[in-house]
């Protein structure tokens, strides 16, 4: 037996250890039942790896994000045995650890009822509680092939190593430079139990799963892909405790009641219409008076900054799309084209760019106008997969509010700054106020332009994100073809982060629009050109807000901002002079005039999320006054009327939350 020297790394503590030939990463860690995993010389290992000497041995704690996508990865592995034990006929797909859990493709005959998800649970609580051993091996791709002949799918995986995508899952499986199976060995004999394809690491054994419950199930395609086999996709989630996990449940019974689709249909704000198709929706009445709310708010906030407002067609000719470069990056996200005017190919518009290169290419333009702002609320359309269509969030028709910024190189770093903090600043104004910002770089394999270039485009970004005293969190390769972007991240009322706004630096679309204007010198020069959508999109962040207000929206936000409940019918005609008098003041009011009992309509008015109730009886009547009853229940009595109307119009100017 021979020394091996090894270094155990902690944060930024370096700890030198000697240990005999043969030691394995778990056994520098003895009685850490935290410590999942290692990274060894920059890899995750197995726990059960023997160290080699010098090498460099960092812990993996379960509650890290390395150590969390090993317990449900395991976890999967594990569904997935007691899936093939209750269904031997199933056929193995892909398994990998996602957002908050894990789902695994299964290829069955029938699809997965409530009571098949129980029983698959149910089973794997028994595997969970025998301890098995999860065991590394290398193979051959000969050797693969023959032990998993009878699963099509991974024979598949077999064939594309080496060139496995992380979009469908597939490099879980076999992203290494070499295949390793995964056995699930008993714990008292070493017998095999079962065995999946799997690039690891895993934990030590299923008893290191704490906590874990199935969720549903949904069909999916193989890899993604329409053209492929339709399979039966189970999701579940996995925890390092069991309060992590009622936690977790908790959370998403609240986003459940927040669902942005719930509640437009409970509160009848919009609809998507089978006779539309997927992912184009319509607003209603209620849900048109949010929009124009908040469109009328950025509208003149964009006006106050200097912005200056166009319009642009839904649809173009294609060979604006060529000379931009989407049709070469962007295709398949664009709707088919249509063929038009003797066979010319035209296309429904995905972003609003081209076309506001075109404005500035209008007439020649003089330094003296710089920076231009040129802003438009222009709807667009994307090609999104049905699968991936997910009501306002995820549409296929949208209106951006797109903003391109015209200026000279040296504008360019204070118009960023600028154009930054105004962002910020309008989101706080609808009520967001947890940001970090995120800097997305260059996609080495999909950009256009020299590296010199987006190394300048990407450090000038970098220092105006650094201003807005935010954290600040890397995206590498995250950047669009055409330049680096700064990407605002949100929290919500329940802690989700949502991507809000992006900035993004270009310097490649006014090379090839061939854009100019004359410089002090009488010289032809380029502008440099920042894209920025300040939403996202309207109907995007018509989600976000709704259900970060869960449907209680601010008042001035609100459809209806107050409504008037009589005590009797004899007090409908009062109330009804008191809506009339507070919409000439611009404020929307109604009176609740049905044949309903008070208290019931004041349930009904509850479950609309009505800001103020304005509530009059004989009293009020004779006092000239009305009662005020508020969201969470308590009342105020006796407010004269100019006072009461007074009161709403305040908070609609404040933008208050009531």
């Amino acid at each position: 037996m021979s020394d091996v020297r090894v270094i155990i790394q902690r944060d930024s503590e370096r700890e030198e250890h000697v240990v005999t030939t043969g030691t394995t990463a778990g056994e520098l860690f003895p009685g850490q039942r935290t410590v999942v995993a290692a990274r060894i010389e920059g890899e995750l290992r197995d726990l059960a790896y023997e160290l080699k000497d010098g090498e460099v041995v960092e812990p993996v704690e379960i509650s890290s994000e390395d150590g969390l996508n090993i317990l449900r990865h395991s976890t999967a592995h594990v569904m997935a045995q007691a899936v093939q034990e209750l269904h031997p006929e199933a056929k193995l797909g892909i398994g990998p650890p996602v957002k908050d859990g894990f789902y695994y493709d299964f290829d069955v005959e029938k699809p997965f009822t409530p009571e098949d998800l129980k029983a698959i649970e149910k089973k794997m609580q028994e595997i969970q509680k025998r301890g098995q051993r999860f065991s590394r091996r290398v193979v051959t791709d000969e050797a693969a092939r023959e032990e998993l002949a009878d699963e099509p799918y991974k024979l598949e995986l077999i064939g594309i190593k080496g060139s496995a995508s992380s979009d469908d899952g597939a490099d879980v499986e076999v992203g290494g430079g070499e295949l390793t199976i995964y056995d699930n060995l008993d714990a008292k004999t070493g017998d095999l139990c079962w065995k999946d394809l799997c690039r690891g690491p895993h934990l030590p054994t299923t008893r290191f799963i704490p906590a874990f419950k199935l969720m549903r199930n949904a069909a999916a395609y193989w890899r993604g892909s329409e053209k492929n086999p339709m399979l039966q996709r189970i999701y579940g989630t996995a925890w390092p405790t069991k309060d992590e996990l009622k936690a977790h449940l908790e959370f998403l019974e609240e986003a459940a009641k927040r669902d942005h689709r719930k509640l437009g249909n409970e509160l009848d704000l919009f609809s998507f219409p089978d006779e539309i198709g997927p992912g184009l929706a319509v607003f209603h009445p209620k849900g048109g008076v949010i929009r124009r709310a908040m469109e009328d708010y950025s509208r003149r906030r964009h006006e106050e900054e200097g912005y200056e407002f166009v319009y642009s067609p839904h649809a173009t000719k294609g060979k604006l799309f060529e000379k931009s470069g989407h049709l070469d990056w962007y295709a398949d996200g664009m709707y088919p084209p249509m063929q038009l005017d003797d066979g010319v190919d035209y296309y429904l518009k995905p972003m609003n760019c081209p076309m506001h290169n075109l404005i500035f290419d209008a007439r020649g333009r003089s330094y003296r106008e710089l920076p231009l702002r040129l802003f438009e609320f222009g709807t667009v359309y994307r090609y999104e997969k049905s699968g991936v269509v997910h009501g306002l969030t995820r549409s296929r028709g949208f209106t951006q509010d797109d903003a391109h910024i015209y200026c000279t190189k040296e504008q360019m770093a204070e118009e960023l700054d600028r154009t930054l903090t105004f962002v910020l600043n309008l989101l706080r104004d609808y009520g967001l106020t947890d940001f970090y910002l995120e800097l997305s770089t260059k996609d080495p394999e999909k950009f256009v332009g020299s590296d010199e270039v987006w190394e300048e485009a990407t450090e000038t970004l970098r220092q105006v994100a650094e201003k807005q005293n935010l954290p600040l969190v890397p995206d590498p390769g995250g950047a669009a073809f055409y330049g680096p972007k700064i990407s605002v991240q949100c929290k919500d009322a329940i802690g989700r982060t949502w991507q809000m706004s992006t900035v993004q630096l270009d310097f490649n679309l006014p090379e090839r629009f061939d854009l100019e204007y004359t410089g002090p010198d009488g010289t032809k020069q380029r502008p440099v050109m920042i894209h920025r959508a300040l939403f996202g999109s309207i109907e995007r962040f018509f989600a976000v807000l709704l259900e970060h207000y869960a449907g209680a929206f601010p008042v001035w936000l609100a459809p209806v901002q107050a409504v008037g409940i009589p005590i009797g019918d004899s007090h409908i005609p009062y109330l009804q002079e008191f809506a009339a008098k507070a919409r000439k003041q611009g404020l929307r009011v109604d009176v609740d005039a049905s044949s309903d009992r008070m208290q019931k309509k004041i349930r009904n008015q509850q479950k609309l999320k009505v800001p103020f109730m304005i509530i009059a009886g004989d009293e009020d009547m004779a006092n000239g006054a009305v009662s005020f009853r508020y969201r969470d229940g308590s009342q105020e009595n006796g407010i004269p009327v100019d006072e009461a109307i007074a009161k709403i119009a305040k908070a609609v100017e404040d933008r208050v939350q009531v």
